[in-house]
């Protein structure tokens, strides 16, 4: 195996040698033979070759992902949230999610074409398809066949790199039999389309960069549009399609860098115009597709539906038949009504029962009246607005507007909202809330509160539904606010209502869920008993697609919630745990997403192993010695380190991510990963790579093609290689397919102590 590929020592800039070491690699400067030209009935065998084995590892690929599955005919895992939202476009009724769209769009489309009636609720894992006649097999064979496309698409990358056909396959079947991509590719789920389009994006570059003798030519534009576009579809897909822009760019970067060199002779004009063509091409084309997604996004659903929630009342407005339209009503002084927290939708409660005296830390309460949030229906949720100006018995001047001061009465205790300078049960450094009596005119400050209605316009009438708001402290300035914490016991477990000094907390809005009852007596529903119905209001495109993403960003990031089989990143190339997709106990059946286990240990040494030769080559060329030759270097510089960085950037910005993290999040940069493997093992078995990769241009000068072989030690290690990791997949394959399994098989598919799997038998010692 040649590890060091030694060719020169002596450049003209470096210093000179000691004796000794020169006579040492002497051995080194005797010139090489050219390399004999090569006839066309070689390339055709080569090529012949070539589309064998890409076709072999497509039918397998098929073959892996599509066995049985059928099984099981129930809901898997987060087919729950992807099963659903495909029904969603079917019945085109809103929906939110911390995705972008365009691969729960496909799931759609899929699910239409196969003849999804869209009536399947996903509610819970374990629901039976066959008994609701959902054409589940349809829907996950779509997500199938985008999981087999990937295996040729890597098969591609590597051929299109110059490697040859053996280390091609190989690196193709590092993702055929990875039992990971197999679990998360053949289910209802996002990740399939998502590793098929990053696969895309990295094809589709190397053959633009192929290109680069011919710039500017149609084939340069073609692919380059044609990477802009699947990195387009990478994003559409999850956020994560931003580290492929990530791992692209960087690429770009690299190649203006070499442009810019004056030593190629470039003018500055001619710099500037593969910039700005860059521009258009990976930028400006990329974003008019992504934004087009949610063109269609929007086009389709168009009803009310259940993610209405999580949207501005001028967003909910342009869906018809939402609540706001048919159900938001002026709010008017001496409303009672119900105020629910815009995020946690739990109602403002209050009850007849104080703060203790004292709290579990030693802080000193006031011992007020408490008020918490609760989730449900209570009369001890109902507080009626009082006005703190004159206002007159009837007309408008009753209706309660935007930057109004207001006090709150709580219906059941008489008693007025209020806060003050006295920290809050769990909050030390928020304020506490509760309530006092009116008679008390001494604290009247204290009870004031400005309602500040969100994007609304002074004079705006505040409304039930529609009418977000912020409720002000007139006197501290702090917003009233709660939060997932649960109060002790003395407070029945419910949920802590503080004072917010963050008045730009996006958590702080509120909204009155009903009024109960009309101040005067009469029945308030009658107040709007003539109104016309409200028409569908209009609102620009880009205003809804800007909304969308900041919510998108914000709820993502906010997913913090543990989860018994979330995972951290550095556990991920080692597969030290999966997570549990679906379990029958009648049968001894489980579905554990796990990683083919020695398929990701090569991986990972591998990785470890290029940084190793890159160090070591960088140190060894520092003292004036060239390890290895400069084709070789070349292709680890331009190529490997291409698919370095792009494991890089798809794997280390978890570690910045405080949201839940989980083992299938690894997949994109597992694929990097196993091209960077497949990269390494070349450099390790085969003396050279194919050349030229690129098409020559008018100016290129042509040399000798030399195409890498393979030779017996080669094959035999990669072989070897290959029997290892097709073993680990047929020994874990139970786990993926969900067969049934004795407790002692189990036991003996655990390969690692750190997994957690169902149904394992109990090990007895003899005494």
């Amino acid at each position: 195996m040649s590890l060091a590929r030694k060719r020169r020592s002596d450049r003209a800039d470096s210093p000179s040698l000691p004796h000794a070491l020169n006579r040492s690699i002497s051995d080194d400067h005797k010139p090489r033979a050219p390399h004999p030209r090569l006839d066309e009935s070689t390339l055709r065998s080569e090529h012949l070759t070539s589309w064998i084995a890409c076709t072999a590892v497509t039918v397998l690929a098929f073959i892996a992902r599509f066995w049985r599955i059928g099984h099981p005919d129930q809901v898997v895992f987060d087919e729950v949230h992807f099963g659903a939202f495909a029904g969603q476009y079917i019945r085109r009724e809103y929906y939110f999610d911390v995705h972008p769209p365009f691969a729960k769009m496909l799931n759609g489309l899929a699910g239409w074409w196969v003849g999804f009636d869209g009536d399947f609720g996903f509610e819970n894992i374990g629901d039976n398809y066959t008994v609701a006649n959902v054409p589940y097999v349809g829907m996950r064979s779509f997500c199938a066949i985008m999981g087999s496309i990937t295996v040729p698409i890597v098969y591609a990358i590597m051929r299109e790199s110059g490697y040859p056909v053996g280390i091609a396959a190989f690196t193709a079947a590092l993702i055929l039999f990875d039992n990971g991509h197999i679990t998360q590719t053949r289910l209802i789920l996002l990740d399939a389309a998502l590793v098929l389009f990053m696969a895309l994006s990295l094809l589709c570059y190397i053959k633009f960069h192929q290109q680069r003798y011919r710039e500017f030519s149609r084939q340069w534009w073609g692919w380059m549009l044609a990477t802009g576009a699947a990195l387009a579809c990478t994003l559409g897909c999850k956020m994560v399609g931003l580290f492929t822009f990530a791992s692209v760019g960087a690429a770009v970067l690299w190649d203006l860098w070499g442009i810019l060199d004056i030593k190629k002779g470039h003018q500055m004009s001619y710099v500037w115009r593969h910039f700005w063509f860059r521009v258009i091409g990976l930028v400006l084309w990329p974003f008019m597709i992504y934004l087009s997604f949610f063109w269609v996004h929007f086009k389709i659903l168009k009803y009310s539906g259940p993610g209405d929630s999580f949207m501005s009342p001028a967003f909910q407005e342009t869906l018809q038949g939402n609540e706001l339209l048919l159900n938001a009503q002026e709010i008017r002084y001496y409303d009672t009504i119900t105020i629910k927290h815009k995020d946690s939708k739990q109602f403002l409660h209050s009850h007849a029962e104080n703060y203790p005296l004292r709290y579990d830390d030693g802080r000193i309460s006031s011992q007020g009246q408490q008020v918490t949030c609760y989730p449900h229906e209570d009369s001890n949720n109902h507080w009626q607005v009082l006005p703190t100006k004159e206002i007159p018995d009837t007309g408008r001047g009753r209706v309660v507007r935007h930057n109004d001061v207001i006090q709150l009465k709580h219906i059941n205790t008489q008693t007025i909202l209020l806060t003050h300078d006295v920290a809050s049960p769990l909050m030390p450094t928020n304020q506490e809330f509760t309530t006092v009596s009116p008679d008390d005119q001494d604290r009247h400050s204290e009870t004031l509160f400005q309602v500040q209605v969100i994007d609304a316009h002074d004079g705006e009438p505040w409304r039930s539904l529609s009418g977000h708001f912020k409720l002000v402290h007139m006197a501290t300035k702090v917003l009233l606010w709660t939060h997932p914490g649960v109060l002790p016991e003395w407070a029945s477990g419910q949920q802590e209502v503080n004072g917010n000094k963050n008045a730009g907390d996006r958590t702080t809005a509120w909204f009155v869920n009903d009024i109960v009852a009309d101040g005067t007596g009469n029945d308030f529903r009658n107040r709007t008993a003539h109104v016309e119905p409200k028409p569908i209001k209009k609102r620009s495109f880009i205003k809804k697609f800007v909304e969308l993403q900041i919510l998108m960003l914000q709820h993502n990031a906010g997913l913090t919630a543990s989860h018994p089989y979330a995972s951290q990143p550095i556990e991920w190339p080692f597969c030290l745990s999966g997570v549990s997709f679906w379990t029958d106990g009648a049968t001894n059946q489980q579905i554990y997403m796990i990683g083919n286990l020695l398929d990701w240990w090569v991986c990972a040494v591998a990785v470890s192993i290029f940084v190793g030769v890159i160090g070591a080559d960088m140190l060894a060329r520092r003292r004036g010695l060239d390890p290895i030759e400069d084709g070789i270097r070349n292709r680890l510089y331009r190529n490997t380190l291409f698919f370095l960085g792009t494991w890089l950037f798809h794997y280390l910005p978890f570690y910045l991510m405080t949201r839940q993290k989980f083992l299938h999040h690894y997949l994109p940069a597992h694929l990097a990963s196993a091209l960077v493997a497949g990269s390494v093992l070349n450099f390790i078995l085969v003396e050279t790579v194919n050349f030229p990769v690129s098409v020559a241009g008018p100016r290129t000068r042509l040399r000798p093609a030399v195409r890498a072989k393979m030779g017996k030690l080669a094959w035999g290690v990669t072989l070897g290689l290959l029997v290892i990791v097709v073993g680990c997949f047929l020994w874990l394959a139970p786990l993926t397919y969900g067969s049934t399994m004795t407790g002692e098989q189990v036991n003996r598919r655990k390969l690692l102590s750190s997994w957690t799997l169902h149904f394992e038998a109990k090990v007895t010692h003899d005494v």
